[in-house]
């Protein structure tokens, strides 16, 4: 008898890691992300009949799992280019541009994101959006600048909290700007990264996706930007 039960948003993050492996080629160093999607992927990694030759990690837990499926991780620092980077996103819109963060891992993530000729996102379909903000905008801060970026934030209409007991892989803390309408998320982007104290915001539209695997009800749906 045929299962029509709608399949269950753990259940798309495995479907859409699955169907990036097809973007990996065997023997190659390719950038991997964070987040119970990429860890999907991860997982997907480790059951290549022919293994990368190594990956370069967005965080130090990505490198963990990786490292125990036997997959070895190296350095940002060791590699000129990487062909591929795939990681989640906690939105995507209809170019490509995505706010991602979630994690904590948004700097990193961009640094990675850089080094790649190709980003290529997986979410779940509840990822797409059709204007960034409704995800809590994260804004990645030296922790002493945290009050100043605050007020800045609420410039710009949003509702800034620090997100309390979490630091980054870097040593920073995270500020989750809530209620921004952001209509143009190049210029944003540019604007709170010139913010002093700022490290990096999770607006990702000069590193946006070139290609977004989307788990849907009907499958895995391919997006090129």
């Amino acid at each position: 008898m045929a299962d029509n039960r709608p399949m269950t948003q753990d259940e798309l993050k495995a479907l859409v890691g699955q169907a990036a492996i097809e973007y990996v080629q065997p023997g190659s160093v390719i950038g991997v992300g964070t987040g119970s999607t990429v860890n999907c992927f991860i997982d997907a990694l480790g059951r290549m009949p022919q293994r990368i030759r190594a990956a370069v990690s967005s965080s130090n837990a990505s490198s963990a799992r990786l490292q125990a499926l036997g997959i070895p991780v190296v350095e940002a620092n060791s590699v000129e280019s990487l062909a591929v980077y795939v990681d989640g996103a906690d939105e995507i819109d209809a170019t490509g541009c995505m706010i991602k963060g979630g994690g904590a891992a948004l700097t990193r993530e961009k640094i990675v994101a850089d080094l790649s000729a190709t980003f290529v996102c997986i979410a779940d379909e509840s990822k797409r959006v059709a204007r960034l903000g409704r995800f809590p905008l994260p804004v990645e801060v030296i922790p002493m600048a945290s009050a100043q970026v605050m007020r800045r934030a609420r410039s710009l209409g949003g509702e800034p909290r620090l997100r309390v007991g979490v630091t980054t892989d870097n040593g920073g803390a995270i500020i989750d700007v809530h209620g921004l309408d952001i209509a143009d998320p190049a210029a944003m982007e540019c604007e709170i990264n010139q913010w002093t104290g700022v490290v990096s915001v999770g607006i990702f539209a000069r590193h946006r996706a070139r290609v977004c695997l989307l788990g849907t009800a009907q499958g895995v749906e391919t997006l090129t930007f």
